[in-house]
C-alpha cells in the first residue's frame, strides 16, 4: 500500500511540475528539504517565487471523492512546516527579489488496474492557498 501511495504522490508531483512549466513557470527545485520539512515544488514566474504543496488523489470521478478535496489535507501543522521551510529557503537565497506565494496544486489521477500508467483526470492550481503566520 505504501508503495502505491508513494507512486501516486510522485506521479502527482511530476504532473504538477509539468503543469507549472506549461503555464509559464520555471521550476527551480523539487522536494526542497529544510530539516524534516519539505516543499514539493519551488517555482517562479515574472512576479512570484511560488512554494507549492502538491496533493494527489486517485479516483474515478473527482466530484465524488470520499475524503474531500486534496487541499483539505493541508492541515495547519502542514502549513506551518511549509512556511518554515519557505523561510529557510528565502534565508538561504537572499538575492531573491520576487514576492513569495504559497500555493497548493490538487492532482486527480484516474484509478487504473495494477501496472497501468495513471491517467490525469483533473488538476486545480490554488494560488495563495494559505498565508504565512
Amino acid at each position: 500500500m505504501d508503495n502505491i501511495k508513494a507512486f501516486v504522490g510522485m506521479t502527482g508531483e511530476d504532473v504538477a511540475a509539468k503543469f507549472l512549466e506549461q503555464n509559464g513557470y520555471t521550476v527551480i527545485e523539487r522536494n526542497y528539504r529544510s530539516g524534516h520539512r519539505e516543499i514539493d515544488i519551488i517555482a517562479r514566474d515574472e512576479q512570484f517565487l511560488v512554494f507549492v504543496e502538491v496533493k494527489t488523489r486517485s479516483c474515478l470521478i473527482p466530484e465524488r471523492m470520499a475524503y474531500g478535496r486534496p487541499a483539505s489535507a493541508v492541515s495547519a501543522t502542514k502549513q506551518k512546516n511549509i512556511v518554515a521551510a519557505a523561510r529557510a529557503y528565502l534565508r538561504a537565497h537572499p538575492d531573491n527579489i520576487l514576492q513569495p506565494r504559497l500555493d497548493v496544486i490538487e492532482v486527480y489521477l484516474k484509478k487504473t488496474v495494477a501496472g497501468a500508467p495513471p491517467q490525469l483526470l483533473d488538476i486545480h492550481h490554488i494560488r495563495n492557498a494559505f498565508m504565512a503566520r
